[in-house]
């Protein structure tokens, strides 16, 4: 199993919109945990829109969608329901608790603001998304990571190098190694 250098004691303490808690989800079932940047992000929203379109590819391989946010319940689902995504179970951690926890950093300034970010961030495929600026939205500066949790052990993960990333959630899954 990956460990990742994580404890995921922690998984316990990581409340659900539904109160259940990510060592409960992943005791029943593979954790796709997504941990987004800010809901204002152009890739934030990016990942939501694929994500969205993966739902019931990621379902039919038995695998329970949950996303880490910073934003307050009510703003997460107003985001995810435009997406197609109301009923996903999400965490709020507005303190980045959680992000600290599963070693997701603060981007510098070229992960943040870099040409490939720039570049894909203006892309004609994003232009759908627009860039918003609002505290409540989260961390602008917060990177964004996704990891693959059952049974309590981290099976799988990605951790973002730019904001700009894009990662391919199914050959995620598909990788990981579940006993």
């Amino acid at each position: 199993m990956i460990s990742a250098n994580i404890d995921l004691r922690i998984s316990s303490e990581m409340t659900t919109n539904t109160n259940s808690n990510l060592k409960m989800l992943s005791d029943e079932k593979p954790v796709l945990l997504v941990f987004l940047r800010h809901f204002g992000c152009v890739f934030c929203k990016e990942a939501m829109a694929d994500l969205s379109k993966l739902k019931n590819e990621i379902i039919e391989k038995n695998f329970q969608i949950a996303f880490v946010h910073m934003a307050e319940n009510e703003i997460a689902e107003k985001y995810l329901n435009n997406f197609g995504l109301g009923d996903s179970v999400h965490i709020s951690d507005p303190d980045c608790i959680f992000y600290t926890a599963f070693r997701l950093t603060k981007g510098s300034f070229s992960q943040l603001y870099g040409l490939q970010t720039w570049i894909r961030g203006f892309s004609k495929e994003n232009n759908i998304h627009k860039l918003e600026k609002a505290k409540q939205l989260g961390d602008s500066t917060q990177m964004p990571g996704i990891f693959i949790i059952y049974k309590g052990n981290i099976t799988q993960y990605y951790i973002h190098k730019y904001a700009a990333d894009r990662p391919d959630y199914l050959k995620l899954m598909d990788s990981c190694s579940i006993l």
